[in-house]
């Protein structure tokens, strides 16, 4: 553990949110409690001069006592991004999901809105038996919203929390809806029957990633 390595003291480590293999991170926080008198800055220095390429260190500070990156979050923030073209993508391919028939944006858009507010998401959950296994599938999805930029698709959901696999089979629902296969009445449908048979398919995870993390 790189903490270990630049402090010398062991420390149990807490994530604002658990990723599936294969999801991206631009906004996870990560607390952990020390007795080092490393200043914040030379923490930051520190742990990225050991951390794999892949990961960075872009803030470090001091947080009030109690704080917990997962259980003191109020919202998390994913976007989950398409590359609706009939090329494949090149550059940046590993951060996408490709789609080649056009999708219709506004009408994904319109369908997410029947999914804000807090519900009961068990059909969006990763699977019937871990709904069963889970102690509450509801929760509060505070926007969830999609556009266009060019050939990139996006979907944006905001949340107090999410289910397993919840975001990519929210994105795997709405992919028909722009395909003109499906409505938003059936989504709202889909929602209501609780049944994870009935909702979308679950997209790859290499199109997602969390992005903002808040706190009080």
């Amino acid at each position: 553990m790189a903490i270990a390595r630049v402090t010398g003291l062991e420390t149990r480590i807490a994530g604002a949110g658990r990723t599936d293999a294969g999801v991206h991170a631009t906004g996870q926080v990560v607390s952990f409690q020390t007795t080092s008198r490393l200043s914040t800055s030379a923490l930051q220095n520190a742990l990225n001069a050991v951390l794999p390429e892949d990961v960075a260190v872009v803030s470090a500070m001091e947080a009030p006592p109690g704080f917990h990156a997962r259980y003191s979050a109020r919202s998390r923030e994913y976007r989950y991004t398409i590359w609706n073209a009939p090329e494949r993508p090149v550059v940046g391919r590993q951060y996408v999901y490709h789609w080649r028939s056009y999708l219709d944006a506004e009408a994904m858009d319109r369908a997410a809105r029947v999914l804000v507010g807090r519900h009961d998401f068990a059909a969006f959950a990763a699977s019937m038996a871990s709904t069963q296994r889970a102690a509450s599938t509801v929760r509060t999805l505070f926007r969830l919203h999609c556009w266009r930029d060019g050939q990139r698709l996006i979907i944006q959901a905001v949340a107090d929390a999410f289910l397993p696999h919840m975001v990519r089979n929210l994105v795997g629902t709405l992919v028909p809806v722009g395909m003109h296969r499906a409505t938003a009445d059936d989504v709202k449908a889909i929602l209501a029957s609780r049944d994870r048979r009935r909702a979308g398919i679950t997209v790859p995870a290499r199109g997602l990633c969390l992005t903002r993390v808040v706190y009080d």
